[in-house]
């Protein structure tokens, strides 16, 4: 079996859950704004925090155990990028993981009677 079997299957499978779909679809959502600071200065945010994460899925304001184990697996199926920025670990989506499932979806593309399309 080749790898790229082993990779697509790997993700297919992390968003299988419905709560780790929804955490990659928020993600998947989010741009990188930027931040006024009380000085007048501009930052960019690089994205959403854990904390972020789990006040959008659960409506919680603190990070439970499920959430940071969702964002694990959709770490290790390589569909999220985490980073540490001083206290925080801002979430994205691995951009080209999301490319390279857009392209396997549309090269299987069938039309609604069964034939492949283009």
């Amino acid at each position: 079996m080749p790898d790229s079997f082993l990779q697509y299957a790997a993700m297919f499978k992390a968003l299988g859950d419905p709560t780790r779909l929804r955490i990659f679809d928020f993600l998947r959502m989010q741009c990188c704004p930027v931040a006024l600071e009380e000085n007048g200065d501009v930052r960019p945010v690089t994205g959403p925090t854990v904390g972020d994460v789990c006040c959008h899925v659960t409506g919680a304001e603190r990070i439970t155990s499920t959430i940071s184990h969702h964002l694990k697996e959709l770490r290790l199926a390589g569909l999220v990028t985490m980073q540490r920025k001083g206290k925080n670990m801002i979430c994205s989506v691995n951009r080209p993981a999301l490319t390279l499932l857009a392209g396997y979806l549309k090269d299987h593309a069938v039309d609604a009677n069964g034939a492949c399309c283009e």
